[in-house]
């Protein structure tokens, strides 16, 4: 059974950063892809970023340069720096994982969410 452990949401001012964490158990970490989704209320869920299994990285036009993906294969997380954070940047964030070659990630394990959210 394949289980993810999301940590790291909560409020924060414009401008602040937040980290998020997720631990993966259940499967063979190493062989995917790991990405975070958001979704923000009213919208589509989006993808932020991906990091692919050899370490190579993918991100949304809207938080490059913000934002960095990163994993320990080690420890079985992946995690997302966030910094600049603006108000638009509120929603769920999921952690997922999943097949992924450059140009291409189909996120087929989902984690619960978690919150983050930009407001003064």
């Amino acid at each position: 059974q394949v289980q993810f452990v999301e940590s790291g949401g909560g409020l924060v001012q414009p401008g602040g950063s937040l980290r998020l964490s997720c631990a993966l158990s259940g499967t063979i970490f190493s062989a995917y892809a790991m990405g975070w989704y958001r979704q923000a209320p009213g919208k589509r869920r989006e993808l932020v970023a991906v990091i692919m299994s050899g370490g190579s990285t993918n991100y949304a036009d809207f938080v490059k340069g913000r934002f960095t993906i990163s994993r320990d294969n080690a420890k079985n997380t992946v995690c997302l720096q966030m910094n600049s954070l603006k108000p638009e940047d509120t929603a769920v964030y999921y952690c997922n994982a999943g097949p992924g070659s450059p140009g291409s990630y189909t996120p087929i394990y989902w984690g619960q969410g978690t919150q983050v959210t930009v407001s003064s």
